[in-house]
Formats: structure tokens, sequence, C-alpha cells
């Protein structure tokens, strides 16, 4: 195998192994499923409003960073279960902590959404 045909099955595994953890966080992760479908009914808003490409970076961005924080908070509490299996006070500080992540992503993206879609629905 050439170096570019193994550059190329490298990055093929790699994106296999990413879209495997991305499904296995919507398949066992409740706050995973609601941000799916919160996602999408982002989308369909933005396509039936028209909004701007501008517009679409700002509500593109705030998607990302909301599943990156979920996706993230989710590898954190599976490590820490493997690491500590048992009740630990320090570790439910770290999964509040990676909790916490995810809601400040919200709230930033709720934001966005608000600057975004209320001059559409209001105006």
């Amino acid at each position: 195998m050439n170096c570019f045909a193994k550059f190329l099955s490298g990055r093929i595994a790699s994106f296999a192994h990413a879209l495997r953890g991305l499904g296995e966080a919507i398949r066992t992760q409740t706050n995973a499923r609601i941000h799916m479908v919160a996602s999408t009914l982002v989308v369909a808003l933005g396509l039936g409003l028209g909004i701007s490409a501008l517009e679409w970076a700002a509500v593109i961005s705030a998607i990302a960073l909301v599943w990156m924080a979920e996706l993230l908070n989710t590898a954190i509490e599976i490590l820490c279960d493997i690491i500590q299996p048992e009740y630990s006070e320090k570790v439910k500080r770290a999964k509040d902590v990676a909790a916490a992540a995810v809601l400040a992503a919200a709230i930033g993206a709720a934001l966005i959404g608000a600057l975004v879609f209320l001059p559409y629905l209001t105006g």
C-alpha cells in the first residue's frame, strides 16, 4: 500500500471511529438526543426564515459548540465511571463541572439563537 492509500485509509478509519462515538452518545445519552432534536429544529427554522450566511455561521458555531461540550461531557462521565465505579465526591464534582460546560454552551447557543431569530419572528 502506498503512502497516500495508507493515509486515506487511516482518515476513513478515524471518521468511522468518530461516527461510532456520535452514535453511541445519541443511543445512550438523553441530552444528546435532545440536542439532536434541537439542532434539527434550529436548522429547519433557519432554512424556513432564510437567514443570512453570517447568521448561519453564528448558528452553526453555536450548534457545534453545544455538541462538542455534550460529547466531551459524555466522554468524561464514561472515563470517571471506569476509573472510580464507587461513589466519589471528587468524581461527582468533576462530572458536575463537565455538565456545567454543556450548560454554558447551551445558554450561549440560546442567546445566539435569540439574536438571530427574534428579529425575523417579531418584525
